[in-house]
């Protein structure tokens, strides 16, 4: 019977992928064609320069070199590890390969506790014991034995490919070294903490009020994390603990650790993974993501306490908090410190993400989020040898969890097709982090004189005052009782001052645009999401979500509020007193997101009527689905209250909305998601270079097809090629005499070629003893053809005293966003000692 049950849906997924992969039937958007023009025929193309996308779950890695060489699949999404596929793939001629650098895995330990409901002892609500495990880990086997040398060890909540990593080079280093292995010292303080709490040690086992300490580890099959997990396990054991494996898809998985009370026991350890899906220039905010409530709305997040220190700097680092660079340094080294010591994460390894396609397949990936991150693909997406055709995507997870616009997925795949189904302001350079304009015309930021920010574009301007003062009718608060805006110069009648300003000059055409249902861009698009920010924060609103209030709490103490300025063309105005240290992120975070308030409205009318939520918390509270617009039973509720709003009209706080009305907007938009909804049996309506086509949500396939209204050219983003990565050679003595003095070379190059000295922002490097203790920080001096050189005076040799030192070089590029590393070992020796370089 389920041998026959397996061929049955075997069969099943074999003809919908048939049908998803075929002609299929003629229509104004029907049967995307497989072949196209000649690549450099672009003359009259707009938007994508492919003219379907399908995505399809696959979970074995070892498939994919050859599903790509057979021709069915053209692009693996997510990054891999696996040595054996990626020498295929080097070796292949029919596949290549991207590479990125911002994933991270980790060990998330469970906090609750120490005893959960089911009376089970938890550990790892212990802070000690949760700082123990980073002693007890080995990352380096880790990196080199569990991902073949596909990753390099990481310690802290800082990447270590990002800018910010390189700035905290020296207090990274430091703490590296404080808690590199030492499983004796994890041991001591583990069989210290367990006794606290009451369990005994018997016969090498723990146990506890009578019952062994039994752990469960929650284990990620589909990749590496397999191997990792079984790794830890057996560390966990060799402790004393009893250890319970379970093996868990990314899905399987979600709905114990994300989905469920952490105080219920099911899980203790579970093997994470976390992807910057852009190069984050300013990672400031990991600490309160990561270890404070405010991270998430889930319940795991809602479980966190952190030390109150930690929580106090998280919180000011998210704001932006101070005035000076070196501030923020000094705040940053402490929350890596603080952070150690709470480890609700034990971070384990950065890896280097090999991201398989077609060896005639192209787009612009991301240093950091590869395929899956880049926020052009969908813009670059193309054959090298025409223009159009299908391509395929497998990723080893689809529709992991519901989609809606306002507290939906945000798993990385589900996000990456979100990504290509809107259009959204500005796009960060794949390589930098940089924001490029794509639907503004222009931005003003002002900050006041003490602010720390510099600006590297000129689409942008960037000026300076000494005081900025909000204006009284500047939009800062929401009176949901009266269903309206209050300004500032209600609720601060003696006046306000921002730290920032940011003036955003929209494009000429904006409001003219369409959304993929055929409705009108209005103005009312760009409100509705500001007053939900606020009405899911108002303990009266029926919208009211407790695991948004977190978040909500420190935009409050950073937004000073915001106002129209213009409609024709559209400009706003954003006060704020959250800063970045490059302008274009703050007109990046700035820039009011478009929704479509007309499918948003029946989001609202379903969890105001108590029959969905837009939250995972608020749903498990309500006892109700997660909302999702696009599969499930959701669908047959949002199709009810679709009928609401076309009998009555419906607009959501229409006091403010109707004065961003078109006439007869609400009928002609309720008209055009019910037409929508009829062709395509969803509610999900964008207005990026591809539309959301069908959705088969057992057989985990999604189809897009280019939306061939979009406004620009096809070749607007094809201007980014391959990322200039500085490669790097340092050499120098192996030996020095005490009282000489030392000169280390360093190389800098690109394809062989000496790289620009212009380009190079810094090149820093520290020097270390033989305990690890740093003990001179400087900067290289620049030579010609891509040298530089470090020269240590006699007395800093002398600093060192005799034994083995190392010292360590990171370089950055104005052209790329991830420093370059080189270290070199060399011994000190007592004056008169014959060096090696004598010898030869």
């Amino acid at each position: 019977m389920r041998t026959f049950l397996l061929l049955t849906v075997a069969l099943l997924v074999a003809v919908i992928l048939a049908a998803v992969l075929g002609s299929g039937p003629s229509g104004p958007d029907e049967g995307a064609a497989q072949s196209g023009r000649e690549a450099g025929d672009l003359s009259d193309r707009r938007g994508a320069l492919v003219d379907e996308v399908v995505f399809t779950q696959e979970t074995d890695v070892g498939k994919v070199a050859g599903l790509i060489e057979g021709g069915t699949h053209h692009v693996f999404a997510q990054g891999i590890t696996n040595t054996t596929v990626f020498h295929r793939l080097r070796d292949s001629s029919k596949a290549d390969y991207e590479e990125a650098y911002g994933t991270s895995v980790e060990l998330t330990l469970n906090p609750a506790g120490p005893e959960f409901a089911n009376g089970d002892l938890n550990p790892f609500a212990v802070r000690a014991i949760r700082e123990a495990m980073n002693w007890l880990v080995n990352r380096r086997h880790v990196a080199e034995e569990l991902y073949g040398g596909l990753a390099v060890p990481r310690f802290l909540p800082v990447n270590t490919a990002f800018p910010d990593y390189a700035r905290m080079a020296d207090t990274a280093r430091a703490l590296e070294l404080e808690y590199g292995h030492n499983p004796e010292r994890a041991r001591r303080v583990i069989r210290e903490e367990m006794r606290e709490l009451g369990a005994e040690l018997d016969n090498g086992q723990w146990v506890f009020e009578g019952r062994p300490v039994r752990l469960r580890v929650l284990i990620r099959s589909e990749d590496a994390r397999k191997r990792v997990g079984d790794y830890v396990a057996n560390l966990l054991e060799d402790e004393g603990f009893r250890v319970e494996r379970q093996y868990r898809t990314a899905e399987e998985a979600s709905r114990i650790w994300i989905g469920s009370d952490p105080g219920a026991g099911r899980w203790h350890v579970y093997t994470g993974s976390w992807i910057s899906t852009t190069i984050n220039r300013d990672v400031s905010d990991n600490f309160s993501f990561y270890y404070t409530p405010r991270g998430r709305p889930d319940p795991l997040w809602q479980a966190y306490d952190p030390d109150p220190e930690l929580d106090e700097i998280a919180e000011r680092l998210q704001r932006r908090d101070y005035t000076t660079r070196e501030e923020r340094q000094e705040m940053m080294a402490r929350g890596m410190e603080l952070a150690m010591k709470d480890s609700a994460r034990i971070w384990l390894v950065d890896q280097t993400n090999l991201i398989p396609r077609a060896a005639n397949v192209e787009m612009a990936a991301d240093l950091a989020g590869g395929i899956a991150g880049s926020r052009l693909w969908p813009y670059t997406l193309r054959f090298r040898d025409r223009v159009g055709g299908r391509v395929v995507f497998a990723a080893p997870s689809l529709l992991t969890e519901p989609w809606n616009p306002v507290a939906g997925s945000n798993w990385l795949f589900d996000s990456m097709i979100n990504r290509s189904l809107s259009d959204t302001a500005v796009l960060p350079d794949p390589f930098t982090g940089l924001y490029w304009p794509q639907r503004i015309a222009g931005a003003e930021v002002t900050v006041q004189d003490d602010v720390p920010v510099e600006r590297t574009h000129d689409w942008l301007t960037l000026e300076r005052e000494s005081e900025i003062t909000v204006p009284e009718d500047t939009w800062i608060d929401w009176d949901g009782e009266r269903g309206r805006f209050i300004t500032a110069g209600e609720k601060h009648q003696d006046g306000i001052t921002a730290r920032t300003r940011t003036r955003i000059r929209y494009e000429d055409g904006y409001l003219e645009r369409r959304w993929h249902d055929g409705s009108q861009v209005s103005v009312a698009d760009v409100v509705l999401p500001w007053i939900l920010t606020f009405a899911r924060a108002d303990e009266s609103s029926s919208l009211f979500d407790p695991s948004h209030v977190p978040l909500f709490e420190v935009f409050q103490r950073h937004f000073r509020g915001w106002r129209i300025i213009s409609t024709a063309p559209l400009e706003i105005e954003i006060y704020s007193d959250q800063i970045y240290p490059d302008a274009e992120t703050i007109v990046a975070q700035r820039t009011p997101s478009a929704q479509p308030w007309h499918t948003l409205s029946l989001g609202i009318l379903a969890e105001r009527s108590g029959e969905l939520a837009f939250s995972s918390d608020k749903a498990d509270r309500m006892e109700v689905d997660w909302m999702s617009m696009i599969a499930g039973p959701s669908l047959n509720v949002l199709e009810r209250r679709l009928g609401t709003a076309e009998e009555s009209g419906f607009v959501p706080y229409a006091q403010v909305l109707e004065d961003y009305l078109r006439d007869d907007e609400p009928r002609e938009r309720y008209a055009a998601v019910r037409d929508w909804y009829e062709q395509r049996n969803h509610f999900w309506v964008g207005d990026g270079p591809f539309y959301l086509h069908a959705v088969y949500p057992v057989e985990r396939t999604v189809v897009l097809r280019r939306y061939e209204d979009f406004p620009d050219p096809a070749d607007k983003w094809l201007r980014f090629s391959r990322p200039r990565i500085p490669e790097v050679s340092l050499d120098g003595p192996m030996m020095v005499q005490m009282g000489e003095e030392a000169r280390f070379r360093l190389e800098v190059t690109f394809e062989g070629a000496p790289y620009d000295a212009g380009d190079i922002e810094q090149v820093q490097y520290l020097l270390f003893d033989g305990e690890g203790r740093l003990r001179h920080r400087g900067t290289a001096s620049p030579g010609s053809d891509g040298r530089w050189d470090v020269d240590l005076s006699a007395d800093e040799v002398a600093e060192l005293g005799t034994g083995a030192n190392s010292l360590e070089v990171a370089v950055t590029s104005s052209q790329v966003a991830l420093p370059a590393f080189a270290s070199h070992a060399f011994a000190t020796v007592p004056p008169g000692t014959a060096t090696l370089e004598d010898e030869l």
